[in-house]
């Protein structure tokens, strides 16, 4: 700051002086735009202590003159409900008359201007800004609670002196001489009216647990129910100062990892699988992360917050770290820590998204590694997890194609082949002599899949056939696409190709001759439902069925998409009959010998409505259906009770 900026005006030893130009702004904005929650103004202060003692005890290695005879290295809060007061009290290394005026008269010293000027390309929105984290604005939370602050604080070392800051966020601030015995500073808030909450016992300690649980000193808060010596509050200290995840593995118990598991999320049971792990090279930050027992209720729910926890210097940031853990990991719990991960302003928003971006692929990895390690060696236990999370781990196959082989041998799938879960390295493992693809089929449950008609043919081919059931799977099946070299293919689309050996090929041509008027009546009966009629080759017991064409939505998949509000193109299906079925037989008779039969239409429409109630679909008219088959059911009743009555 120059001197004709700051115009100090004294009167014995206290000054007056004007803030640098713009930060009478910056503090408008910083009350009304940056932090969307008032109290985040505790977490930033005692941040700002925290960072007064690191500077403290690192100084103190070469200077240990600094602390002199109180090596403490606390912090301290001290609520006066009476004069409606917070003080946030440190023993760190205070501060000079130049450091005051250069760190809270303006905003961080490499220029307020630029850092307008980035506000301004934002909008002034809290939700869109994204600044450096050297402007260092953090003090200025303090407004956010309070219409006046002063600071009373005192550098380490001998023959300093105390000094006072004063401001009411206006256009000036005082320093004036003061007293103090100890090093460090005093942050004094006046709190406005509506704000005094913050001097309840309560609502302190659940704000130091949230924010500041881990921070590496002593938090302590003034209990006036226990005394000191001098009669007064005696502190009490209310965070752990211990963080676990920074110390070595081995010297941490199972107890231990549990217990903060369950601190952590207040989950009462633990965890099923945790990893604990140290990145180092160009980003360095600690990981803990927990693979939960049981799935909490709102998994589906995409307004909830991931369960990872980001720390920057054990000060907790944010638990809804989108940046660094992928959408279908959110059912990890943990902690990431960083000492150097660059922040926003409001240290709400993260900034730089490379090391985000690396940050991200190394979590991505070690929860991965993680998960494989579990399948591997603990059978039951990665079961239970698929159950509670398999569909949450398969939208990472329809949204990163990246990670889709370290992906592919963590899923597991119901089959057509027996009870129980299959892998797809076991599927490939167990697959016929010349079988080509990994056969699946995608529907509404797996038990109203085993006995489905796409499956007759492949199951007398002796292929095993995956039975997907998670709205998730045809999309997480797209993503895949292959396995060990084998595409996945779906008994539902038009692209099945079954084995057939000549004798094969040629009774299906002869009976796509034979039943050639028949597929045209059905065709034109159908046109407005049906793109093409034609003899199966993968049916053998049911008369027909629907088959998805190329790029087709599954009609449970439809349904489903509908109930949710999505508009669905629906794609016209080919309609398929098993030329070996009596029933296709005795139609193919009737229009030889009566083609007019308004029966032949009839038997149609009940075909077509059976294969797409097979299908998973909807019938549009189920009274119509229920008064064809009543009609069909008499009509049979009465030619068997005449026939009875003639024998």
């Amino acid at each position: 700051m120059t001197e004709d900026t700051r115009a100090a005006e004294e009167t014995e030893g206290k000054k007056s002086l004007p803030f640098q130009a713009e930060v009478a702004e910056v503090l408008k904005l910083v009350i009304h735009s940056l932090y969307s929650h008032k109290e985040i103004f505790l977490r930033e202060l005692i941040s700002n202590a925290s960072d007064a003692l690191d500077k403290l005890r690192f100084r103190n290695l070469t200077e240990p003159e600094l602390t002199g005879n109180d090596p403490r290295l606390e912090v301290s809060l001290h609520p006066d409900k009476e004069k409606g007061v917070l003080i946030i009290r440190d023993t760190g290394i205070g501060m000079t008359e130049a450091e005051l005026i250069e760190n809270l008269g303006t905003v961080a010293h490499s220029g307020s201007r630029a850092f307008l000027e980035q506000l301004g390309k934002s909008g002034g929105s809290g939700k869109d800004v994204n600044l450096i984290g050297q402007f260092g604005v953090g003090f200025y939370s303090a407004y956010l609670v309070a219409d006046r602050v002063e600071v009373v604080t005192r550098a380490a070392g001998p023959g300093q002196r105390a000094l006072r800051w004063s401001s009411d966020a206006k256009n000036t601030f005082t320093i004036e001489p003061t007293t103090r015995a100890e090093r460090g500073t005093d942050v004094i808030l006046h709190l406005r009216d509506d704000q005094k909450d913050f001097l309840d016992d309560w609502r302190l300690r659940d704000l130091v647990a949230r924010y500041s649980d881990y921070v590496a000193y002593p938090i302590k808060l003034e209990n006036p129910e226990r005394k000191d010596e001098k009669g007064g509050g005696a502190p009490e200290q209310i965070n752990r100062a211990n963080a676990l995840w920074q110390r070595p593995k081995s010297e941490i118990t199972d107890a231990q990892y549990e217990e903060l598991y369950k601190h952590l999320t207040h989950d009462f049971e633990p965890p099923l699988a945790r990893v604990h792990f140290k990145v180092e090279g160009t980003q360095e930050f600690v990981g803990l992360l927990y693979v939960p027992k049981r799935p909490p209720f709102d998994l589906f729910d995409s307004r909830r917050p991931r369960g990872v926890r980001l720390f920057v210097k054990r000060v907790f940031i944010m638990d809804d770290v989108e940046e660094v853990l992928p959408p279908w990991l959110r059912f990890m719990r943990g902690i990431i820590d960083s000492d150097d991960l660059p922040l926003n302003v409001s240290r709400e928003l993260l900034q730089d998204s490379s090391i985000l971006a690396a940050i991200k692929k190394q979590i991505t990895k070690k929860t991965l590694d993680l998960l494989d390690e579990l399948a591997k060696e603990r059978k039951e236990d990665y079961e239970l997890t698929w159950k509670n999370f398999g569909q949450v781990l398969k939208e990472g196959l329809a949204i990163e194609s990246e990670y889709k082989e370290r992906l592919a041998p963590l899923l597991r799938y119901a089959s057509s082949h027996g009870e129980g879960l299959v892998s797809l390295t076991e599927y490939v493992e167990r697959m016929k002599d010349g079988q080509e693809g990994i056969y699946y089929l995608f529907g509404e449950s797996s038990a109203s899949l085993q006995n489905s008609p796409y499956l007759e043919a492949l199951a007398a081919h002796g292929y095993e056939v995956l039975l997907m059931s998670d709205p998730v799977d045809e999309w997480a099946a797209e993503g895949l696409r292959e396995f060990q070299g084998k595409p996945l293919v779906s008994a539902m689309r038009t692209d099945l190709k079954l084995p057939l050996d000549d004798a094969q090929k040629k009774t299906k041509e002869e009976a796509s001759t034979r039943l050639q008027p028949l597929t045209l009546r059905m065709l034109k009966v159908l046109s407005d439902r049906v793109r093409e009629v034609r003899v199966s080759d993968r049916l053998t017991s049911s008369p027909s069925c629907l088959v998805l064409p190329s790029g087709g939505t599954p009609a449970f998949m439809e349904r489903l998409l509908k109930e949710r509000g999505r508009d669905v193109p629906h794609a016209k299906r080919i309609f398929e009959i098993n030329a070996e079925h009596p029933i296709v037989g005795s139609l193919s008779a009737l229009l030889e010998s009566d083609a007019e039969s308004p029966k032949i239409d009839e038997w149609v429409e009940i075909l077509y409505d059976q294969a797409l109630l097979t299908e998973g679909g909807t019938i549009d008219d189920p009274n119509r259906l229920a008064r064809r088959i009543a009609s069909l059911l008499t009509e049979v009743a009465t030619a068997g009770s005449a026939g009875s009555a003639k024998s």
